[in-house]
């Protein structure tokens, strides 16, 4: 299909460098998002090649976030379920907690999805170029061996970024020199402090918090914003806090500022001091876990010298066809935004690979653009939490006339039956049209119950229209009849 000039060529069977190739997509990052669009790219007719630098292939999600977390929270679940075993009529003592065999659990899953990922990349569709890529022109990079050796040039008419993120560093006096834990670091520990102090308030930190809270561990979450999940409804957020407070050995403080970071020099146990409500607190625990978010992975990357603009963030700024200020170079997933999540992260990917085609001429095709219009956020903290499409506070500033409507489960016969009481669901609809905007669910199952309003948006359905879908009793679902009989009125 194309010539090569071969300068080095290791014996392993999945390590190629090659001086100069020139592909029509050059992909750079093997995660979720470059994946995707080698894919689609490769099923327009477009030569391609992956570079990945990373030690382990596979991304983000598969190696550290989505599939490990939730490996470890399903263990944590399944352990608080155990603890409230008589409130069934069940009888169950000497119950334990095994760290090594859950985290074990974790890798051997984590194995095998990422060799999944791994013969995906190296299965021949597509080059895959083991090694750190930098820009040095607006169609070439520079290629840095993961096992080695010389540098190489690799051309490119067109190109994707989609090098993930990184965790973000709080900039806390003392933390650094006291020492702290990230979320890559929890989720292959297999042993758990007894008292975790948390700092921040999103989905990774309240999701590690519930881990160890459902494992029977104490828990302490400060959190800088006025409430959790500081983009979402304030019913959402206070609906989640009143539950984590609930528990006995969950703390969270809200609304605070950080000073500074320590050690106790009596014990050497971790300090944290932060003000709250205009007092000085000091809270002291075994470990710190710093879970205040990440960042996009751009530093090393010479973007500049390609022309591509970036954000305050350091994230490339992308136009909705996932072009960046460069318009042959493309961007997908978390480095760019604006939403860090997988399955938009795919659907830019595939984006980028689509439109690249159309602007090297091999496809004849109208250009496509992302919708963030079904944007989901799913959170596996207990309770769950989910959103889709506006909050009420988005709808409005973008202009809408809403109504919403709610209803809880601690009324709905499904989940008292299930003992899982704490929180409801809720529906918000456009009032001269009765169309859906957006819905949330705090509660039993939320993640998967989102998915009827994120089918019912899709079609652009009322709540009129979601109202005659028949739904089996007695199931959560049908929870979601309530608020939309309440709209109803809207069409």
């Amino acid at each position: 299909m194309r010539s090569w000039r071969l300068v080095q060529q290791d014996f392993h069977p999945f390590h190629r460098a090659f001086m100069k190739p020139d592909y029509d997509f050059l992909v750079i990052g093997g995660g979720s998002a470059g994946y995707a669009a080698a894919r689609t790219a490769h099923d327009l007719g477009l030569s391609v090649a992956v570079i990945d630098g990373a030690r382990d292939l596979g991304g983000l999600c598969i190696l550290r976030g989505c599939m490990p977390s939730k490996t470890l929270i399903e263990s944590a679940n399944r352990f608080r379920s155990m603890r409230r075993s008589a409130e069934f009529g069940l009888h169950a003592e000497n119950l334990s907690v095994a760290p090594d065999r859950i985290v074990a659990r974790k890798r051997r899953l984590i194995g095998e999805f990422a060799d999944f990922r791994r013969g995906q990349l190296e299965d021949g569709r597509f080059d895959l170029i083991r090694g750190t890529a930098a820009f040095t022109g607006e169609n070439q990079v520079e290629v840095i061996p993961l096992e080695g050796g010389a540098s190489f040039l690799v051309d490119f008419r067109s190109a994707l970024v989609a090098t993930g993120s990184e965790v973000t560093r709080l900039p806390v006096p003392g933390l650094e020199e006291t020492g702290y834990w990230t979320s890559d670091d929890i989720l292959d520990s297999s042993e758990l402090p007894e008292h975790t102090i948390v700092l921040g308030g999103g989905a990774i930190a309240l999701e590690m918090a519930s881990y160890l809270e459902g494992l029977g561990k104490e828990v302490t979450v400060i959190q800088r914003s006025p409430h959790i999940l500081s983009g979402s409804d304030y019913d959402v957020a206070s609906t989640l806090e009143s539950a984590l407070r609930s528990r006995p050995q969950f703390t969270l403080h809200t609304g605070t500022g950080l000073i500074g970071a320590g050690r106790n020099p009596q014990n050497g146990r971790k300090l944290v001091t932060f003000t709250h409500s205009g007092t000085e607190l000091t809270v002291e625990g075994d470990e710190i876990l710093q879970a205040v978010g990440r960042r996009p992975r751009t530093a090393q990357l010479r973007l500049d010298v390609a022309g591509v603009s970036l954000g305050d963030n350091g994230g490339i700024l992308c136009d909705s066809d996932q072009r960046s200020s460069r318009g042959h170079i493309f961007a997908a997933g978390d480095v760019c935004g604006p939403h860090e999540i997988v399955h938009i992260a795919i659907e830019q990917g595939e984006i980028a690979a689509h439109n690249a085609a159309i602007l090297l001429g091999r496809l004849s095709a109208p250009q496509r653009q992302i919708d963030y219009r079904l944007k989901i956020l799913g959170i596996f903290t207990d309770p769950q939490v989910a959103t889709v499409g506006f909050s009420e506070v988005e709808a409005r500033a973008a202009g809408l006339e809403v109504a919403s409507a709610t209803y809880p489960f601690d009324d709905h016969g499904k989940s008292m039956v299930m003992g899982e009481t704490h929180g409801f669901v809720k529906l918000i609809a456009d009032i001269h049209t009765g169309a859906l905007v957006g819905g949330a669910v705090v509660g039993p199952e939320a993640v998967e119950l989102i998915h009827e309003i994120v089918v019912a948006m899709h079609f652009r359905a009322t709540a009129s229209q979601l109202l005659t879908i028949p739904h089996y009793h007695p199931t959560l679902s049908e929870i979601w009849t309530y608020p939309a009989e309440d709209l109803s009125i809207y069409g």
